[in-house]
């Protein structure tokens, strides 16, 4: 029932963070497609402004020049009625202004082949207007003053001021389009921009309300599964008192049985270690009497004889006073893990720095034997647990770095710890011969070892380290490849309590 709760809340949770990163990526996106509509619009409202000011400009500009032509006309027909110096100083003060302003205009509308074309035609009638005004100012500064104003009447300046001023009006009606087309094209892009910000905001609006109701469902889910589990964990608390007491009943039943089979075993076995005494002491009695038989009488030891006596009978003997020796490392092995499992374990404060330094110190002379080192790194952080168990799972993982270094490269063997909230974990590293991935759990069975047996043990030191551990309420495994040394990571609780003491 818990496993199908935990699932269900863990799918919940999947599925709820799935559409909330949706929606964060989809509000994102949104705010980022305003953002860029926005850059986009300022860029096209410079534009426009810049086309505008440009239009004025080009305006300006023709009133500019067509108000000069005007202005010199008046200053003619002035010069020519009043024979004044003066009229005649303005009239030249305004033609000398006309070219700078016919330049000014087609530097404005270099881009405007329209423009350029009605600007050719503008010059050549200012320019055909000035012939004439040359001209009438000629006779009027020989005296000839009739005869300039009978020219005047004559020459056709009124035709040629009228087409001045229509070419000027074509030219602002020419500037009034292309500002008219540029309004369109502005207003066409504030109409993209709005419409982009207000999709945008929809986008925003509808991944808010969606996100809040996806929130409120997900807390009211919460909250009811919440109700379930606690519903579940008042059960689920007697269950466990209940199965921890079986287990407990279980666990002290087997360390009595591994006892009384170690302790039974032990009896026939010393009286084979006994008799294979015995044995041993009479097969020299025997090969003491085959040596005389082959002095006295060589005739009746037969080549079998000799054999058994001095090559047969103290192998067999050797093969079973080896057997006996190794079953008798197991069973106290037996005795000494079920021995362990009885023990109280005594929880106390721990300096886990000056622990390991001491195990260092015991272990010194080994560990110089062997060409290494060992290193703490740092201060480890204290524990409160059972010193006895902690003394003998450092010394076993210390002693086992040492016994598997690698041939040829000087062994580096590193203590270090870290905290993590209410847990400790500490590691125990070396560079030694590596545990191949294959045994990295093997490794922590009972009389079971891994690589090359070239050192002395039984297989009991790490599944005695694993036995402690869980006791101590902790776990440990290793991380390793062959030729790269070993880490062997050790986590506990920071203090341990009473229940995981006993």
């Amino acid at each position: 029932m818990r496993e199908g709760i935990v699932q269900r809340f863990g799918r919940a949770n999947q599925s709820i963070g799935r559409f909330l990163i949706a929606c964060m990526v989809i509000g994102f996106a949104s705010l980022i497609v305003a953002g860029i509509a926005a850059v986009w619009s300022t860029g096209r409202n410079q534009q426009h402004i810049k086309a505008v000011n440009h239009t004025y400009e080009v305006e300006l500009a023709i009133a500019r020049a067509n108000i000069l032509v005007e202005q010199a006309e008046t200053t003619r027909r002035g010069y020519i009625i009043s024979r004044q110096p003066i009229y005649l100083d303005s009239y030249r003060t305004m033609v000398a202004q006309v070219p700078a302003a016919l330049r000014r205009i087609d530097l404005l509308t270099a881009d405007n082949p329209r423009e350029q074309a009605n600007l050719a035609r503008l010059r050549t009638l200012i320019a055909d207007i000035e012939g004439r005004r040359d001209i009438t100012n000629a006779l009027v500064a020989a005296g000839q003053v009739d005869e300039a104003i009978r020219a005047f009447t004559e020459e056709t300046t009124a035709r040629r001021m009228r087409g001045i001023r229509d070419l000027g009006r074509a030219m602002e009606v020419e500037e009034q389009k292309l500002l008219e087309t540029r309004d369109a094209e502005q207003r066409a892009s504030v109409r993209a921009f709005y419409t982009t910000i207000s999709i945008a905001g929809v986008l925003v609006l509808f991944v808010a309300v969606a996100s809040l109701l996806t929130v409120l469902r997900y807390t009211r889910d919460l909250a009811t599964s919440r109700d379930t589990l606690r519903d579940f964990a008042d059960s689920l608390e007697e269950l466990v008192t209940e199965r921890t007491g079986d287990l407990t009943r279980a666990n002290e039943e087997i360390q009595r049985f591994a006892y009384i089979v170690s302790h039974d075993l032990r009896a026939p076995l010393v009286n084979v270690m006994g008799f294979t005494a015995e044995l041993d002491t009479a097969a020299v009695a025997i090969t003491d009497l085959i040596d005389q038989a082959e002095q006295v009488a060589p005739d009746i030891v037969t080549s079998k004889a000799r054999m058994a006596a001095r090559i047969d009978l103290p192998e067999a003997i050797g093969f079973i006073r080896t057997s006996t020796e190794k079953m008798d490392r197991l069973i106290n092995a037996i005795l000494k893990l079920s021995r362990e499992g009885r023990r109280v374990i005594a929880a106390e404060p721990l300096d886990m720095t000056a622990l390991v330094r001491s195990i260092g110190d015991a272990l010194q002379h080994l560990i110089e034997d062997q060409g290494a080192r060992l290193e703490i790194h740092g201060t480890l952080p204290d524990i409160v647990s059972d010193r006895l168990a902690l003394e003998q799972i450092f010394s076993n993982l210390i002693e086992n770095a040492v016994k598997y270094l690698q041939p040829g490269r000087p062994g580096l063997i590193e203590v270090s710890g870290s905290r993590r909230g209410t847990r400790l974990t500490y590691e125990v590293s070396d560079n030694g011969r590596g545990i191949a991935p294959a045994d990295h759990q093997r490794v922590f069975d009972l009389f079971r070892r891994s690589g090359n047996q070239d050192q002395a043990g039984e297989g009991i030191g790490l599944a005695h380290v694993r036995a402690l551990a869980y006791r101590l309420g902790g776990v440990i495994d290793v991380h390793s490849e062959l030729g790269k040394g070993a880490v062997f990571r050790l986590s506990l609780p920071a203090m341990l309590t009473d229940v995981q003491g006993n």
